[in-house]
């Protein structure tokens, strides 16, 4: 079912709690707009802060942009996230991906033998709970060490977070709220 409206509120600069602003204001300042993702999730400023160092800290791992939104793409796809499938496409996209490998993504597959082998061990991961031992092995034998399969890990995590946020609370596609506002304001 599509909504036009959040079942938690999207906060601004203006109505966000103070414990949420620094993180708000460094947002605003890199992308311009805030995603509703943040605006939602700034209604609690721990899970906000929480979110971000995880996000920071992983930006800075030893996975590639276009390995971390392929994992993300696959994650939003997984949870049904509208909001992370069109964010995710969009930077995917802008990472180097090209259109038929944002899809395949989105289906835990990849034209690169690496890339698709990452990607099922962490398919397992979410389905099954524990990937079989030979998806590991997989994994390790494409080259992928301890390190970066443990950062792999992380960002489904974090992006299984986002997608359960914009689920739950109905979170609309960035760009679709501010029509809605504008109505509720006429």
């Amino acid at each position: 079912m599509k909504t036009t409206m959040s079942r938690f509120q999207i906060h601004d600069e203006l109505t966000a709690p103070e414990g949420s602003m620094a993180v708000l204001r460094g947002a605003l300042s890199s992308g311009g707009q805030l995603p509703n993702f943040l605006g939602v999730l700034a209604g609690s400023p721990a899970a906000l802060r929480a979110y971000a160092r995880f996000r920071s800290e992983l930006r800075h791992g030893r996975l590639t942009l276009p390995t971390l939104e392929r994992i993300a793409l696959a994650v939003a796809e997984h949870h049904r996230s509208e909001p992370g499938i069109a964010m995710h496409s969009r930077a995917a996209r802008a990472a180097g991906l090209a259109l038929d490998e944002v899809a395949l993504a989105r289906q835990f597959k990849s034209h690169d033998p690496r890339e698709a082998a990452l990607l099922r061990y962490l398919q397992a991961l979410l389905l099954e709970g524990r990937p079989a031992m030979h998806l590991h092995e997989e994994a390790r034998e494409a080259g992928w060490d301890d390190e970066q399969l443990l950062e792999a890990i992380a960002a489904v995590s974090l992006e299984s977070f986002t997608a359960m946020i914009n689920v739950a609370g109905d979170v609309p596609v960035d760009g679709s709220s501010e029509s809605t506002r504008a109505l509720e304001a006429a």
